[in-house]
């Protein structure tokens, strides 16, 4: 199964909803805290092309953020796409 990382901050709402979603699911996954963390969210933003979080990867592929992991479990995709 690919590894899981979340890139997050402690007051966000998506971000909670997110690891919400794979706690459900029995995904094990790396919570990083990048509050005031500038330079990770400088390689966030180059990265992903976005700014904001949560951003998802299962190993090094960026699958977005909360509203693209409620879809990719909506449409039975999550188990392919982790590799289980």
């Amino acid at each position: 199964m690919k590894s899981v990382k979340i890139y997050t901050t402690p007051w966000c709402g998506f971000c909670h909803r997110a690891k919400r979603v794979l706690e459900q699911n029995d995904v094990p996954f790396e919570e990083i805290d990048v509050d005031g963390d500038f330079e990770k969210r400088a390689w966030l933003k180059k990265t992903t092309g976005q700014r904001t979080v949560p951003q998802i990867f299962f190993d090094d592929d960026s699958i977005g953020g909360c509203t693209d992991l409620e879809a990719l479990v909506r449409q039975g995709g999550l188990d392919a796409r982790l590799g289980r």
